[in-house]
């Protein structure tokens, strides 16, 4: 069966561009993609679509068209010119690239056919801060990596003297494209690792980096009510992107340095306050401190360790809150030690006076000695 002529096949003319070539193509290939004909339909499609798949390789080539005009389907047979490949194939991977990308809107192909451009990695700082820092915020200096242009060489990269010259491996684009069956596989020029140039004789202060590496100081805003383990995206301030390409982002990490007094729980704060075994006796008034400052309870009479109070709104307001957490005061009854002998002698005498008195002046005793019995009987 002959074949027909492929400017017919693609709808255009011998006069038509590469560009009107190439639009050309990616119209049919796109109606007659396997991808979007299933059924009954499926085997003429792929039928339709392997022919204008070829008379674009064939066309897009300037050696091969001119052959097709002279010589016709002849002078491009595969059989007499060892097969489709070389150049010829390029074009097509890139017109096809360029299909997948309009039809599954993959965004990693290249466009234009300058070179790979490719964004800059995310840096990564750990900011240490105190628990009053985090409450109230603050604003902070840190010197991070930065890179400046090399002054020997301008950011060339080149030595002074010399010039950059286009990569031969890739002639400029940057990339290579491999073929695996019926599809290419575009990857980064392994010679010029994507840049698309190549530098015969690298400058020595930058070593053909065109930058040096350097520090500069960053403004930062700590939000009041951060917390340990938050992170803070500063964008732009990463490492540079390289061919062009967008910087990274800088992720600050806070830390907020464990407390003398206070521990954090969420918006919630818990301290231990240390009360004497007299006022946790006889009651009284004591002071207790908050991240404000001073504040006072009235504890009542025969407090015991571990009971809790809770003072509202003293905790701290965190970023995405509306208002503050609570303040959870724990008391800890104060044992006496080092006592006189005349200390000891009142607290003997103490002790006797509370026996007589029976289990009303130890109730914890009592509840304590009947939890043994009933564990033993």
């Amino acid at each position: 069966m002959s074949k027909r002529d492929y400017y017919e096949v693609l709808g255009v003319t011998k006069t038509s561009t590469e560009v009107e070539i190439k639009t050309a193509y990616r119209k049919l290939a796109m109606k007659y993609h396997p991808d979007r004909n299933q059924g009954e339909k499926a085997k003429e499609a792929e039928e339709k679509f392997k022919e204008c798949k070829e008379a674009y390789e064939m066309l897009s080539d300037s050696q091969k068209r001119a052959a097709y005009d002279q010589y016709g389907h002849a002078g491009v047979d595969p059989s007499m010119r060892g097969g489709m490949g070389g150049e010829g194939f390029g074009g097509f991977a890139e017109a096809f690239g360029d299909i997948f990308g309009d039809m599954f809107g993959s965004g990693g192909g290249r466009r234009g056919g300058g070179p790979q451009v490719y964004r800059g990695n995310d840096l990564s700082y750990a900011m240490d801060i105190t628990l009053e820092e985090a409450a109230n915020g603050k604003n902070a200096q840190i010197k991070i990596p930065s890179w400046d242009e090399c002054d020997t060489c301008h950011g060339s990269g080149a030595k002074p003297g010399t010039q950059v010259k286009t990569c031969s491996t890739c002639h400029g684009s940057g990339t290579v494209q491999m073929r695996q069956g019926f599809f290419a596989v575009q990857q980064a020029c392994p010679h010029c690792r994507g840049t698309g140039k190549v530098i015969p004789e690298p400058c020595l202060a930058c070593h053909g980096q065109g930058r040096i590496k350097s520090q500069k100081t960053l403004e930062v805003n700590i939000p009041a009510g951060i917390d340990d383990g938050m992170r803070i995206r500063s964008a732009g301030n990463g490492e540079p992107g390289q061919n062009g390409g967008p910087p990274g982002d800088l992720y600050i990490e806070i830390r907020v340095r464990k407390h003398e007094v206070f521990e954090r729980d969420g918006d919630d704060l818990h301290c231990e306050v240390p009360v004497s075994m007299v006022t946790a006796a006889l009651g009284g008034e004591i002071e207790v401190p908050t991240l404000g400052g001073k504040a006072a309870i009235d504890i009542p009479e025969g407090t015991q360790t571990g009971k809790q109070f809770r003072l509202r709104g003293k905790g701290i307001k965190g970023v995405r809150a509306s208002y503050p957490g609570d303040l959870y005061v724990h008391i800890v009854v104060e044992t006496p030690v080092k006592l006189t002998e005349h200390q000891r002698k009142l607290l003997k005498e103490l002790d006797e006076s509370l026996k007589k008195g029976g289990a009303k002046h130890t109730p914890n005793n009592q509840s304590w000695t009947d939890r043994l019995k009933n564990l033993f009987t």
